[in-house]
């Protein structure tokens, strides 16, 4: 199953997708980010293959460089930022009960889709 999807903020493509979990491969854009969000029937986990990458998880900001994992919980708010010159990439494994994209409650977004 792979199927790319673009995005303003660039693209993701779905790796795997079963009823007990779902794995996608993401492309950011430099200076670009997906909406500050949370979801009420997932965790995920993000491993950074290439990029330099900014996470704010519930208000708080890190930097993550490749090879690292951040792990996001069920309903934190969560959004990651490109801070390089050239495309961030990672992994997005997701858990829980429903992987859906309607399961995305966004805080902010740069691009109107509050």
């Amino acid at each position: 199953m792979s199927n790319k999807v673009e995005k303003p903020w660039g693209s993701y493509e779905n790796l795997m997708d079963e009823e007990y979990g779902k794995v996608k491969r993401i492309i950011i854009k430099p200076g670009e980010s997906p909406s500050y969000q949370y979801h009420h029937k997932r965790s995920e986990v993000w491993a950074i293959l290439t990029g330099l990458a900014k996470i704010k998880i519930d208000g708080k900001v890190t930097c993550h460089n490749p090879g690292e994992i951040v792990i996001i919980p069920k309903e934190h708010k969560h959004q990651i930022e490109n801070i390089g010159d050239d495309d961030l990439i990672f992994v997005e494994v997701q858990v829980g009960e429903y992987f859906g994209e309607d399961d995305i409650v966004r805080v902010e977004d740069k691009y109107g889709r509050v």
